[in-house]
């Protein structure tokens, strides 16, 4: 799975309902493509949340509008409102713990 070039207006994730892991970063990203089997990995016991892979870089407003700095970054969102991120995990299991505080599987 790549990461999108076109992305969601910001209104749109914050009307967004259940939970959505916003994966920002690039598809030359050696962190990225080393996060993204772990990423892919805590998913699977997430099936209901959305996985929306988001192309961060300068003037690319939705990754300014949610601070980030590094790649990758998962947001976890519920219900349009962030309650957990994860920058450059090493493990699935940083990610799981963040998909927890959304909810359970």
């Amino acid at each position: 799975m790549t990461y999108e070039t076109t992305q969601p207006e910001r209104s749109a994730i914050d009307a967004a309902s259940g939970i959505t892991a916003l994966d920002f970063g690039t598809n030359w990203c050696g962190y990225c493509r080393a996060g993204e089997p772990l990423i892919e990995q805590a998913l699977q016991d997430y099936p209901q949340a959305k996985h929306i892979k988001v192309e961060d870089g300068p003037g690319r407003p939705l990754g300014r509008s949610f601070r980030i700095k590094l790649w990758p970054t998962v947001v976890v969102m519920k219900d349009g409102v962030e309650v957990a991120r994860v920058t450059r995990p090493v493990d699935a299991d940083e990610v799981r713990q963040a998909l927890s505080k959304a909810g359970n599987p």
